[in-house]
């Protein structure tokens, strides 16, 4: 039942987080790096520290933490600034391909990059067990049909039928962005990876995982900021702050973007608490993130009619597509 339990948690996240771009659709007449920057404030900076003082037990700081173990402390964030690149290029990706198809070829690239290389990156193989392996290329076959849809997306429609549901629509650019934003991804994974030792003792076991989750964000955080700022200046969209009218609008809808996003990382160490008794799943625990972050991001395509207007037989494909993604997350316990 705790398994059951913490997969119903971790797909919560997936939701939200597939859930969080749409808000973005209400922020008006802000530029793309003015509304990403201030989104990752939300993001990456307020909900994650808010989050990470939950695993904080009286009498102490995260700060204690952290400089206890300077170490494991600095390559997470190091892997957090590799992370930003992907958050940065993910944001593209969607941007040239859609909510949907966007998403589905980077977080199936970042779902299997990122279980395969935290193992392998920190000295712990022995988690790579058959189970996982087969969890990884059953998800990574599920993305592969999905990319399929979108390959027959993209060659029945016309431009003008791509651009209603997706502006700025580039298949061939938008693949190579959303590959390189799925691997840098990984790198939140690695991250968290060399971050399992930030957390105190006496910490409930559901929150351990927050503040190595709040240090990969604040690495994030610092290459998108670099970039953000880079745009607004090269841009000239520096006067996008000062529209002080906006405000309430936009950074509202940049609060509930920024929160929904956190939600899946929160999520995720919430519901690692209750898979403690399976190694397996808790190895594969990123892959499953992933993979249902994919699985709602269709259904978010589809609710926003990105689909419109396909053939029946892609519909068919992205449908195939989806409902091996969600056996791929429980595949490795039945395996096992």
């Amino acid at each position: 039942m705790e398994i059951i339990i913490g997969l119903l948690i971790i797909a919560i996240g997936a939701f939200c987080q597939s859930s969080s771009y749409v808000p973005i659709n209400r922020v008006k007449e802000w530029s793309w790096e003015s509304y990403w920057m201030v989104q990752g404030v939300f993001a990456w900076l307020v909900f994650p520290f808010l989050g990470a003082l939950l695993a904080v037990p009286h009498g102490h700081s995260l700060m204690e933490i952290y400089f206890a173990n300077p170490k494991d402390s600095l390559l997470t964030m190091f892997f957090g600034v590799l992370w930003g690149v992907g958050g940065l290029t993910f944001g593209l990706s969607m941007r040239y391909l859609g909510v949907a198809l966007g998403q589905s070829v980077a977080l199936g690239t970042c779902a299997g990059l990122g279980t395969i290389l935290t193992p392998l990156f920190t000295g712990k193989t022995d988690d790579l067990t058959t189970p996982v392996i087969v969890g990884v290329v059953v998800t990574l076959l599920g993305i592969a049909i999905i990319g399929i849809a979108g390959s027959m997306k993209s060659s029945t429609l016309s431009e003008e039928e791509k651009q209603k549901s997706v502006k700025d629509f580039n298949f061939t650019k938008g693949i190579l962005v959303a590959l390189l934003a799925g691997f840098m991804s990984a790198c939140f994974s690695i991250g968290l990876g060399f971050g399992e030792n930030l957390c105190f003792p006496e910490s409930k076991e559901l929150f351990k995982t927050l503040p190595a989750t709040f240090l990969v964000t604040i690495g994030g955080f610092m290459t998108n900021a670099v970039y953000c700022f880079y745009q607004n200046t090269r841009n000239k969209t520096w006067s996008d702050y000062k529209e002080t009218k906006l405000y309430a609008n936009n950074i509202l809808f940049c609060a509930l973007a920024g929160i929904l996003w956190y939600s899946q990382f929160f999520g995720l160490s919430l519901g690692k608490g209750f898979l403690t008794s399976s190694p397996v799943l808790l190895t594969f625990s990123w892959c499953i993130l992933m993979a249902l972050n994919v699985t709602f991001s269709n259904v978010w395509g589809i609710i926003l009619k990105e689909w419109k207007g396909c053939s029946r037989k892609t519909i068919y494909v992205l449908v195939i597509g989806l409902l091996v993604l969600i056996l791929s997350s429980f595949l490795p316990q039945l395996l096992n």
